[in-house]
């Protein structure tokens, strides 16, 4: 990102910055279309540990498997939540790192140029915190219903869409699972009282 001083830069820059953006998020979401088939066919090797199951045994083999049970749609299975999330990340993490090079990074300070290239690297750390739930949810539906332990009733409910499965995480305080990398979110155990 790069600073800007007077007024007619900051909005060209601006303009810039968008259409820079739309290209990105553009790329992001063929790239995404085009590699999330295997992204379930990964997610669907990793869960059939849980049962220790083997029904995913190969790339091709699990292709066979998805396309005889799902059909075409079992390929893209979690796919809108994904996109959302990494639409949703460019926009605020660009927008934000050049709002923040533009108006809060002074031009007096000597270490400014050093300032200003770490902003997209930390706005990207901070707004990966907030998208995280659609990763979650994409992922919880790439393996929901599959017909492995870890996707079906008692482990996990089957969900309608990708809005159930958010409306569910959301009301039992579950959006954020699994976001930390040094510290576990863990449920209150329900506490009974005994006379």
């Amino acid at each position: 990102m790069e600073h800007v001083s007077n007024k007619d830069d900051v909005k060209t820059s601006l303009r810039k910055v968008a259409k820079e953006t739309s290209h990105e998020m553009m790329m992001q979401c063929v790239s995404r279309v085009i590699s999330h088939p295997l992204h379930v066919i990964s997610m669907r090797f990793m869960v059939q540990f849980v049962g220790r199951e083997v029904k995913y045994r190969g790339v091709f083999s699990s292709i066979g498997t998805i396309w005889k049970e799902e059909g075409l749609l079992g390929f893209f299975v979690g796919l809108v939540p994904h996109i959302l999330g990494d639409v949703i990340f460019l926009w605020c993490c660009n927008l934000l790192a050049h709002l923040i090079n533009t108006y809060a990074v002074d031009d007096n300070f000597n270490q400014a140029s050093v300032i200003r290239s770490y902003t997209k690297f930390v706005m990207g750390i901070a707004v990966s915190m907030l998208t995280y739930p659609f990763l979650l949810v994409g992922d919880l539906m790439a393996v929901n219903n599959c017909g492995l332990l870890a996707g079906l009733p008692p482990y996990a409910p089957v969900f309608s869409s990708w809005i159930h499965c958010w409306k569910h995480l959301s009301a039992q305080g579950q959006l954020f699972r699994g976001s930390s990398l040094l510290f576990r979110r863990a449920s209150t155990p329900a506490t009974f009282l005994i006379d």
